[in-house]
């Protein structure tokens, strides 16, 4: 099975509610009617008909908790979300974080640069209280962190290097998800196409989506050269010319949209068949596919 196919067979699985999912040996244990998902996901390469959109919670539930902490992946997970995005960059002693901005300045109580802060440093910073007095106290979390939460309690990541990598800082971002036991349960984004290759290059069993602000001319070449699993546009780019989403799916390429919060675009991307959106508002898209196909659980 190709890096795609398994990654359309990841979101076929992720159509059973996360309640129901059982954990055994840190990879999730599909359930009876695995074959019938499978299957379905991998005759075709583009969503089944009859699935739903696969639900990605932007930074965790980022609207009903601070974003990329560990409280806004609980929350997500709650609601029902089986995949979560981060935003994954090093402390200056080389320890992956959680973390999207540059500075820690917006979503923490402390200034300056991540990577001229020392893992201590990081550890030390109140990343919630921002959001709301119930969340004081909470912390930024390495990234080991977040993937030992989802390795115990279910789920998968949607794990965006963010900004240029060293090969290094890239070898360092793959050993912590070798040792937490979630290879099978990654898939590595970046806007930057050599990080993405430094990944490739390191460990070519991890899928790997790009992230794009616009559409490439051709988005078929451009997954090719980068032995994509997925290409995943912002959501208004694609529906400008929503034809790549075809094209796509008919080279064996998911295609995932971000960051799409609005009943309107959910329907829109849905119809035009992207294979999963990115939201800040997890439980809402739930509410919406339950709502739109009560017969069709949300993955």
């Amino acid at each position: 099975m190709g890096p795609a196919r398994g990654l359309l067979a990841w979101f076929a699985f992720g159509a059973v509610a996360l309640g129901a999912i059982a954990v055994s040996g840190g990879v999730p244990a599909l359930l009876p009617h695995r074959a019938v998902l499978v299957s379905a996901a991998t005759a075709g390469v583009s969503r089944p008909p009859g699935t739903p959109l696969t639900v990605v919670a932007h930074r965790g539930a980022s609207a009903d908790a601070p974003e990329n902490t560990l409280p806004a992946q609980r929350s997500a997970r709650a609601a029902g979300a089986v995949w979560i995005e981060n935003d994954v960059q090093p402390s200056a002693d080389g320890v992956p974080f959680v973390l999207h901005d540059s500075t820690v300045d917006r979503t923490t109580d402390g200034t300056g640069s991540i990577r001229r802060l020392t893992s201590a440093q990081l550890k030390s910073l109140d990343a919630g209280a921002w959001f709301g007095s119930a969340f004081t106290g909470t912390r930024v979390p390495t990234l080991a962190e977040q993937l030992a939460d989802l390795r115990e309690h279910g789920g998968n990541l949607l794990l965006e290097i963010k900004g240029p990598h060293t090969r290094d800082e890239v070898a360092t971002i793959i050993g912590v998800v070798r040792a937490e036991r979630m290879s099978r349960r990654v898939l590595i984004q970046s806007f930057d196409p050599v990080a993405l290759q430094h990944s490739y290059d390191l460990a070519p069993d991890l899928p790997l989506g790009l992230l794009r602000d616009e559409l490439d001319a051709d988005p078929v070449a451009v997954s090719a050269r980068l032995h994509l699993a997925a290409y995943n546009p912002a959501g208004a780019a694609l529906m400008a010319r929503p034809s790549a989403i075809a094209d796509l799916h008919r080279a064996g390429v998911a295609v995932l949209a971000w960051t799409v919060d609005s009943a309107d675009g959910w329907r829109r991307l849905d119809a035009a068949g992207v294979d999963g959106v990115i939201t800040n508002r997890p439980a809402a898209l739930i509410e919406w596919i339950a709502s739109a196909s009560p017969s069709r659980p949300p993955r």
